[in-house]
């Protein structure tokens, strides 16, 4: 049994091993840019941003 060619993520195209998973720069910087402009996303009821916990500070005067 042969396994179906894989292809890119992004646009459908051969993978290129120097880019794995993807076909080219453009389609690997493309899926970057979705993870920092908060492109994806899990399926779910949005949570409460008062649920959400305190971020950590960083404060050298509580040493």
């Amino acid at each position: 049994m042969t396994r179906p060619e894989r292809k890119c993520p992004i646009c459908g195209n051969p993978r290129d091993a120097e880019y794995t998973p993807f076909c080219s720069k453009r389609c690997r910087d493309r899926d970057l840019l979705n993870w920092l402009d908060n492109g994806y996303a899990l399926p779910g009821q949005p949570c409460d941003p008062e649920d959400l916990p305190e971020p950590p500070t960083n404060n050298p005067q509580d040493d």
